[in-house]
């Protein structure tokens, strides 16, 4: 494979390239910040990239955004995620970019052979996450969820919405009469916080809300 590396670790960039040299790999750039990371990705179009998450110049997630540029400008390079820290926000940006993403916390390569068929499988197109990185996700997205306070049934009631029913093809839907979907659509408004001063445009936003979900 033709490799990519992207970390300010001296060390640690360099023992990537040892190891993937001993095993016939050809790593074409060894960088130390994104903006470089950037620019070998657009100059060498590599099978895959090892990126770092935190490089200079503030060593946040540096990393992370300069691979979401990366998969911008070269759509679907194949890349893999080393860190120490899960970053949910640029992660979850990566992610939505499509397959062939890897994000792995560096003290879960237990082994050699457990990294190197990550960064195999990830070069075709697969995708490989850590536990933790799946974890954290889920949580993220429970917690931004707009609907996560809607009841089962609020939930099938803006569902309909969403498909154009009315109130009165809604309860004829759900069996139910037209003032108990009358009272599910005011709690949903209430609980997406659409304020009644906006009426007539209610119940076109909820339903963008849900869609948007």
């Amino acid at each position: 494979m033709r490799i990519v590396i992207a970390d300010d670790a001296v060390l640690l960039r360099e023992g990537l390239v040892r190891l993937l040299t001993e095993r016939a790999h050809q790593v074409v750039s060894a960088v130390g910040d994104g903006d470089a990371l950037v620019a070998a990705v657009v100059a060498h179009r590599p099978d895959v990239s090892i990126v770092d998450v935190r490089m200079p110049p503030s060593h946040t997630d540096e990393g992370l955004r300069a691979a979401v540029q990366a998969r911008r400008l070269v759509p679907r390079t194949p890349i893999l995620v080393l860190s120490q820290y899960v970053e949910v926000s640029y992660a979850d940006d990566l992610l939505a970019t499509g397959a062939g993403i890897g994000y792995l916390l560096k003290d879960r390569v237990a082994a050699i052979g457990e990294f190197l068929d990550a960064l195999e499988r990830v070069s075709r197109g697969g995708t490989v996450l850590d536990p933790e990185v799946i974890g954290q996700l889920f949580a993220r997205r429970r917690r931004d969820d707009p609907l996560r306070g809607l009841t089962p049934r609020e939930r099938e009631v803006l569902a309909l919405m969403a498909e154009g029913h009315s109130n009165t093809a809604i309860a004829r839907a759900l069996v139910v009469t037209d003032g108990a979907v009358e009272k599910h659509v005011r709690n949903i408004f209430t609980k997406l916080d659409l304020p009644p001063d906006t009426e007539q445009h209610r119940r076109v936003r909820a339903v963008l809300t849900y869609l948007r979900t």
